[in-house]
C-alpha cells in the first residue's frame, strides 16, 4: 500500500500552467506504475496521463502536447506539468498507483476563460 498527497492545483486563466505533484509514502515498488485522472463536476473520472516502470509516457487525445507526466529519480513524487491550459480541464486530479490501486484526495484545478 502507498499513502499518495497531490498538491499544486489551483485558479488559472485560460492558456496559463499549473504544475501538479504527487507525493508518495509507502512501498516504492508502488509508485513504478502511476497515472493521473481527473473528474469534472457532473461527469466520470477519465484518465489523464500515465507513466511504467520504463519511463514510457502515455497521454489522453486531449491533453496531448499540453500536459507532460514524470517522476523524479527515486519514484517518489510524480509531476504533471499542464500548460496550454483551457475552461475544460477544470477538474479534480487525482493520482493513482497502478501497481497497488491506491488514490490519492485529489487536488482541484479551475481555468477560467
Amino acid at each position: 500500500q502507498v499513502q499518495l498527497v497531490e498538491s499544486g492545483g489551483g485558479s488559472v486563466q485560460a492558456g496559463g500552467s499549473l504544475r501538479l505533484s504527487c507525493a508518495a509514502f509507502g512501498y516504492t515498488y508502488c509508485t513504478y506504475d502511476m497515472s493521473w485522472y481527473r473528474q469534472a463536476p457532473g461527469k466520470e473520472r477519465e484518465f489523464v496521463s500515465a507513466i511504467a516502470g520504463d519511463g514510457s509516457t502515455s497521454y489522453a487525445d486531449s491533453v496531448k502536447g499540453r500536459f507532460t507526466i514524470s517522476q523524479d529519480n527515486a519514484k517518489s513524487t510524480l509531476f504533471l506539468q499542464m500548460d496550454s491550459l483551457k475552461p475544460e480541464d477544470t477538474a479534480m486530479y487525482y493520482c493513482k498507483s497502478n501497481s497497488c490501486e491506491d488514490w490519492g484526495q485529489g487536488t482541484r484545478v479551475t481555468v477560467s476563460s
